[in-house]
């Protein structure tokens, strides 16, 4: 049987994106286009590929026997597109830079500006987002994250490490006074995460410092947050004390760290791509432009100095 290579198109965003409505966005084509094109290509093989239901599109066995060869052929076009036009030794076409939410706000988006000066034929999409990119679903082709991926398939490599201290705002200090020791927070207003929704064990600072054996009782939370960003404006505007990175904290003029000798918290960023992406020239630019602007800025990330250093426009 001779297969339809827009149909296997089709099957792959489908199944990467296991939601019709996404898939149709990213593929250009309106739902219901794209629900008779699946149901036809399941038709012409004979054999159902997806379980359809309120949840999404999700594979069957046939479908996840079918997703490796499409995953094969599909690299191996974008192989011979990539050699036939000499893409991948131009620095031009299209990034997208997968990165949390903090970071991606507070450290990327300005070092970006001077990446963008030097190469003004590359289009960059920054995804800054309070969640872990999916590159095996081709969300994005660089991701930056704060654990260690362990999918097969990627290059990897870690890129820095920061510092996390715990801080108040003036206000909030003046009411609640500045506590001296850990055991004190039990008298404090603490900003932490939604427990149950941190995308990452790396992010749960607070527990380890609540411990009900030197905390007791157990500190009040009026507000918690999935969002760093919402973390970091609460805790300006007086609502409790909140740990966040010194990258983002120190060069708030309006807050001010606590309990600096028992709340030092170190952690990673990992960057990330697909073998395939990783040989491009232009995400290869990125990837190196990335490791040295950060390197450049490891004081500045460690809480060590205040002011961010960006890259010079011409390296």
């Amino acid at each position: 049987m001779q297969l339809d290579w827009q149909d296997i198109q089709i099957f792959l965003e489908v199944a990467r994106s296991q939601r019709l409505t996404d898939a149709a966005r990213r593929l250009g084509l309106d739902h219901s286009t794209l629900s008779r094109r699946t149901r036809r290509f399941e038709q012409k093989l004979n054999a159902q590929l997806f379980e359809r239901s309120t949840h999404g599109y999700h594979l069957t066995e046939a479908g996840q026997q079918l997703l490796a060869h499409a995953e094969e052929m599909a690299r191996h076009a974008f192989e011979a597109g990539e050699s036939l036009t000499d893409k991948n030794h131009q620095i031009s076409g299209q990034i997208r830079l997968g990165v949390t939410e903090g970071l991606g706000t507070w450290v990327i988006a300005p070092l970006l500006s001077a990446f963008c000066e030097r190469h003004p034929g590359v289009t960059l999409d920054l995804l800054a987002l309070p969640r872990v990119v999916n590159l095996s679903r081709h969300e994005a082709d660089l991701a930056i994250t704060v654990e260690r991926p362990v999918s097969p398939g990627l290059v990897i490599s870690r890129l820095c490490d920061y510092r996390l201290r715990l801080y108040g705002s003036e206000g909030y200090l003046e009411r609640h006074g500045t506590p001296q020791r850990l055991a004190e927070l039990s008298r404090h207003r603490l900003i932490g995460y939604v427990d149950d929704l941190i995308f990452s064990e790396q992010l749960g600072y607070l527990a380890p410092l609540l411990d009900p054996a030197v905390v007791d009782p157990p500190p009040h939370f009026p507000l918690r947050s999935t969002s760093v960003t919402t973390q970091h404006v609460a805790a300006r505007h007086g609502t409790g004390l909140a740990v966040l990175p010194c990258f983002m904290a120190e060069t708030d003029t309006t807050l001010t760290s606590v309990l600096d000798d028992e709340v030092e918290i170190v952690r990673q960023f990992w960057i990330t791509a697909r073998q395939e992406q990783r040989q491009l020239a232009r995400v290869r630019l990125l990837w190196d432009f990335l490791r040295e602007a950060l390197e450049a800025n490891r004081p500045f990330l460690m809480g060590e100095q205040k002011a961010l250093v960006i890259p010079p426009t011409v390296p």
